[in-house]
């Protein structure tokens, strides 16, 4: 099953501001991948929060990935501002939400990819380097990828460059409700079994920058 993770920053605080801040967010997130080999299908990492698309292979597994990742983040995060020992960096655990592997993991997918192009960072989405979607650049790390569970469409990046499907303002009604993503039936399905029936009923509104 494949899973939309993110977290952000306590009180919404900037986790990076520089390159090079980015940079060593992207290498923790390669130091856990070499510890818990998740598949990470795609990311976007932002000014105050991160997306991951992760397929889990073990039982635990993208909660392992995520404690080293963030852990280790966190760590040098405060270490590189003196800051060490005053506090927490993210806002709490990870969030993770169930996708269903049919077009609503391609909009989950052009979710994740656009978020720098969204927020008005850049003018297309694959010149935001700290993205799956980035063309690689000398100097800047990337996280290595899992091939995909369904076809990559041949205009894949136009697809993530165009303006956001119906199918995109689920994905931000799920990230707003916790609920899974997906058909209706394969939602119910796959709440009662994750124990997540609670996240039906939650009126949720999307918010505006994840």
């Amino acid at each position: 099953m494949v899973f939309h993770v993110l977290n952000r920053a306590v009180r919404k605080q900037q986790l990076f501001a520089q390159p090079g801040d980015y940079n060593s967010f992207v290498r923790c997130a390669i130091e856990a991948h070499r510890s818990v080999s998740v598949g990470v299908i795609a990311y976007c990492v932002m000014p105050n929060h991160f997306h991951f698309l992760i397929r889990s292979h073990q039982d635990g597994q993208i909660s392992r990935f995520m404690a080293r990742l963030t852990a280790t983040h966190a760590k040098r995060w405060h270490a590189n501002r003196g800051t060490t020992g005053t506090g927490a960096v993210y806002q709490g655990r990870f969030r993770a939400f169930p996708i269903q592997t049919d077009a609503y993991f391609y909009s989950a997918c052009r979710y994740v990819e656009a978020n720098a192009l969204r927020a008005g960072l850049v003018k297309r989405a694959e010149d935001w380097p700290w993205s799956s979607l980035a063309t690689p650049l000398p100097g800047i790390p990337k996280i290595p990828s899992e091939e995909w569970p369904l076809p990559r469409p041949e205009n894949w990046q136009e697809m993530v460059n165009e303006k956001p499907t119906q199918h995109g303002t689920e994905v931000r009604q799920s990230v707003a409700t916790g609920q899974p993503l997906g058909e209706a039936s394969w939602v119910a399905r796959v709440a009662r079994d994750l124990g997540l029936q609670a996240t039906l009923n939650h009126p949720g509104r999307p918010s505006n920058d994840l």
